[in-house]
């Protein structure tokens, strides 16, 4: 058994400094947000069972400190979009796992050079850097801001969300991951839709195929998943585990609808969020993804409530600089998807509710009805 390790630096140098030391030590590691409250970071300090906190200035002890077996390199948060936090655990042969398999698919003919300007407390933002530490990537730090300009310095790569896709040109690059959320319905030829979460320790299907290693099956409409990437264990309770097609009975069941056809996959949304509308099965993602590409849609999150016509009304929450697109947006659901999916109100709002890897947080709509 080993302690937890809190990193507590912001994403740069010193950072990668700190995990390549934890890997060397195998000390098991996990990375802070510095964007919290104090309150917050209480909070996420105790669900995260960290022993230990580290900063460029010294290091503190936590009296509420949980060990790890050894074969725990990290443990992360999940996002929480869809309610509070999990602490994930990740052995190393995940970890690097994760790295191998990426980095095969992605390659050319010289390593990837990655630009890093994700939050490391999430997966997708950690995992650029441990492409680096625990492959033979290479990472070219600068402004997080300042993406646009990263590929004319020699970044070849770079992990995005769709909000950061919005606001940069990445038309320099490579390749860009994107992750986090739905992509919009048109993508450049150098940008690669991924799908995972923290538990598959980052993605692990790329432009709706699995990556090598990876087996993805629907079974009763949920999408599931092996992987030499999953993770072990929540920090407080087991894997949950369900029989796959293969009668082996260590699928890890992802809470995702979705569809495997041709070995293909289709990922739906999440499986508590389906909206039952006239009798018809409705998925915001779907919905989300035709509403996006109207002209003058900025950001948009569909959601539902109760109707004793509909049994759920559907709501499309809008940002956009031009509140007259009723029509369009209507059009797009029933051309795109169906008469069933078209949202029986349009609500225009300043903006929506993400969290900072760029997941709606569900949870958070009502308070914009």
């Amino acid at each position: 058994m080993a302690s937890l390790l809190a990193l507590d630096f912001p994403l740069g140098p010193d950072l990668e400094t700190a995990l390549r030391r934890c890997v060397d030590a195998g000390q098991a590691f996990c990375v802070l947000d510095q964007r919290v409250s104090p309150a917050r970071r209480a909070e996420e300090l105790h669900a995260l069972g960290a022993s230990r906190v580290v900063d460029a200035q010294l290091m503190s002890n936590l009296d509420t400190g949980l060990d790890v077996d050894d074969e725990i390199g990290l443990v992360m948060l999940t996002s929480g979009s869809s309610g509070m936090p999990k602490a994930v655990e990740l052995t190393w042969g995940a970890l690097r796992a994760s790295a191998t398999l990426t980095q095969e698919s992605l390659r050319g003919e010289s390593p990837p050079v990655w630009y890093p300007c994700l939050p490391a407390n999430h997966i997708g933002g950690l995992a650029v850097l441990l492409r680096a530490i625990l492959g033979d990537a290479r990472l070219l730090w600068g402004d997080p801001q300042d993406i646009s300009n990263a590929a004319k310095n020699g970044a070849t790569h770079v992990a995005l969300v769709r909000s950061q896709l919005y606001k940069h040109d990445v038309s320099g690059f490579d390749v860009v991951l994107l992750g986090g959320t739905r992509p919009p319905g048109r993508l450049a030829d150098n940008v690669i839709a991924t799908w995972g979460m923290t538990e598959t320790g980052s993605g692990v299907i790329y432009n709706g195929r699995p990556l090598r290693g990876v087996n993805v099956a629907s079974i009763d409409g949920q999408l599931c998943v092996t992987s030499p990437t999953l993770f072990r264990s929540y920090r407080r309770s087991p894997r949950p585990r369900i029989v796959g097609p293969d009668g082996d009975d260590e699928w890890f069941p992802t809470g995702d609808a979705g569809d495997v056809i041709d070995g293909a996959v289709k990922v739906r949304g999440r499986l508590g969020y389906v909206i039952n509308s006239g009798g018809e099965k409705v998925w915001p993602d779907d919905v989300e993804a035709v509403l996006s590409a109207v002209p003058g849609v900025i950001d948009v999150a569909v959601t539902s409530v109760e109707d004793d016509e509909w049994g759920d009304r559907i709501i499309a929450l809008i940002v956009s600089d031009d509140v007259s697109l009723d029509e369009q947006l209507h059009d797009a659901a029933v051309n795109g998807i169906g008469p069933w999916a078209k949202p029986k109100e349009i609500r225009y709002v300043q903006a929506i509710p993400r969290t900072s890897n760029g997941k709606i947080r569900r949870g958070d709509l009502d308070e914009l009805l």
